[in-house]
């Protein structure tokens, strides 16, 4: 059951959907052709404050600090900007050479800097699909935490470890016992269900975000079994006896 922070936070999340915030930065962005500008392993976004807010109220994103006080800065991370441009259509990346990338040119930009992106973007933007609020889970050792709405509002119910079909790195993490083990009791230490969300390339390669589509994805929860769920009920009759 998800954990509201607060009175009243609950209510308010159903009053102002996720989906609906999405929609109206999606259409903002388009309104304003806002150009996002590659840099090593994210996009900086200059937004006005209107921008600044919808991206806070949705998740995407976080604020960088700079000495211009008249701009606002935004710096997305790689799943964020490419579900902005690839899923959205409405963020348009910049490359280091002034000109604006192709989604098939950027593609090839973020697998260079990180060879799991095509796996790691499919869970994202699966989740993203589902109005889940998506952050980074590096502080808690999985890929992903995921939210019900926004952070302000409730804490994250997930802990998301993305793996693939077949044999790679991504799926090292829990090939052996005691690493299920271990990342079970440090989700449950932190009030979490461990997601595991396996993505199926169905032998489609990588070539192209058009490879995407046959991507098909399994999602699991594991969590430590209780022995209170199984004990006998011990109000009940005893030796035989009737009430």
């Amino acid at each position: 059951m998800p954990r509201w922070k607060g009175k009243g936070s609950q209510a308010k999340a159903n009053a102002d959907p996720m989906s609906k915030i999405v929609s109206q930065l999606q259409s903002s962005l388009i309104q304003s052709e806002t150009r996002g500008l590659l840099s090593s392993c994210s996009v900086l976004v200059e937004v006005d404050a209107e921008l600044a807010d919808l991206l806070n109220r949705s998740c995407f994103g976080r604020p960088r600090i700079t000495a211009q006080e008249d701009k606002q800065w935004f710096q997305l991370d790689l799943e964020e900007a490419f579900y902005l441009c690839f899923s959205l259509k409405c963020l348009k990346v910049i490359g280091e050479d002034g000109y604006i990338k192709s989604n098939e040119e950027l593609w090839d930009y973020l697998k260079s800097k990180k060879p799991v992106f095509p796996v790691s973007y499919k869970v994202y933007s699966h989740l993203r699909h589902k109005n889940w609020v998506v952050r980074s889970g590096l502080q808690y050792g999985v890929d992903f935490v995921a939210y019900r709405h926004h952070p302000a509002l409730v804490h994250s119910e997930y802990a998301v470890l993305v793996l693939s079909e077949g044999d790679n790195d991504l799926n090292g993490r829990l090939r052996v016992w005691s690493d299920v083990h271990c990342t079970v009791r440090l989700c449950g230490s932190v009030a979490k269900t461990l997601l595991t969300v396996i993505v199926n390339g169905n032998n489609q390669g990588a070539n192209s975000p058009s490879c995407l589509e046959h991507y098909t994805v399994e999602e699991q929860t594991i969590t430590r079994w209780n022995p209170e769920r199984s004990r006998e009920d011990q109000t009940g009759p005893k030796n035989g006896t009737k009430k």
